[in-house]
């Protein structure tokens, strides 16, 4: 079944938080289907704003959600499979005050911040900017995931262990996204569209963009345990890691690849650490959000038993 969610007040928040009334109830195995601003709550091009807002719970991205799942339990995990995936016909990058640790590094001016403003063409694939440079379209959700468990009000900013500002660039439609449910009833959001995006997003933005429309199916798993995300795409698996050090979210990351390699493989850890560093890529999702993003990948015809 496909819940149409309308994009309105009521379906819009900017934090995370358990004690979010959910806006649908739906069942394992339904799909959501929404459109949501972008990160900015840009309404059109420039610095129209979506009104009214609480200053203090929409400080963060704008998300669709909370979406319920029936019969899901914190353990279970929750498995986001992306569907269709159409941005909208604006967007923006900005380089400067929100990159500004970078900017020192590597002697690029400071002061006001540097705005890229895009023109989408989603029909065509391609986003052209407003100094002449063209790029094509590679969208995806920089957004997926559910609240911690502790109560309060919590940012958008960070990813976690159930997901969020995860930002990584291979979570195009196509694959699909296991998330470890932190709370009863799971209480799914989604947002902040991005055109396309390098690893890294060293400018602090991607291509910011609106989504016309995504579809994700949200279903139960009860078959697979999680501690991190990970992520099947047509091509690999993908692991996760999240922390303020790099050398600990490359651990957590490869940490989940070597379960996931005992899982798919059958491979003792010593076996799968040997294999890893043959056949694993291990790459730097994101450096911008507070917590560094890393991500280990599997390509699915890496490893074969000889005859």
């Amino acid at each position: 079944m496909i819940h149409e969610i309308p994009l309105e007040r009521r379906t819009l928040h900017g934090h995370f938080s358990r004690e979010l009334e959910p806006i649908a109830e739906i069942d394992s195995g339904d799909t959501i289907a929404f459109g949501c601003l972008d990160a900015g709550w840009h309404t059109r091009p420039g610095e129209a704003k979506f009104e009214p807002r609480d200053e203090h719970l929409d400080a963060g991205h704008a998300l669709i959600g909370p979406v319920a799942v029936r019969g899901a339990t914190k353990g279970d995990v929750l498995e986001v499979a992306i569907g269709a995936l159409r941005v909208g016909d604006f967007g923006f990058t900005v380089a400067g005050g929100w990159s500004s640790w970078l900017n020192d590094r590597l002697a690029v001016a400071g002061g006001d911040d540097h705005l890229l403003r895009w023109s989408l063409d989603a029909d065509a694939g391609v986003a052209r900017d407003d100094r002449g440079h063209e790029v094509d379209l590679h969208p995806f959700l920089g957004v997926m995931g559910m609240p911690p468990e502790k109560r309060g009000i919590h940012s958008t900013s960070p990813p976690r262990a159930s997901g969020g500002n995860i930002d990584c660039k291979e979570l195009v439609a196509g694959t699909t996204l296991l998330l470890p449910i932190p709370v009863d009833g799971a209480l799914f959001s989604a947002g902040d569209g991005h055109g396309r995006q390098g690893d890294g997003e060293v400018s602090g933005t991607a291509i910011e963009c609106p989504v016309e429309r995504a579809e994700l199916t949200l279903s139960v798993r009860r078959d697979v345990q999680l501690r991190r995300p990970a992520a099947r795409t047509p091509d690999a698996w993908i692991t996760f890691g999240f922390d303020v050090d790099l050398d600990d979210a490359a651990a957590q990351a490869l940490d989940g690849m070597l379960d996931l390699m005992h899982r798919e493989h059958g491979l003792d850890r010593r076996d799968a650490l040997a294999l890893a560093s043959v056949v694993v890529d291990v790459r730097v999702t994101q450096l911008v959000n507070g917590v560094l993003g890393v991500h280990a990948v599997l390509p699915h015809d890496a490893i074969r038993i000889s005859s």
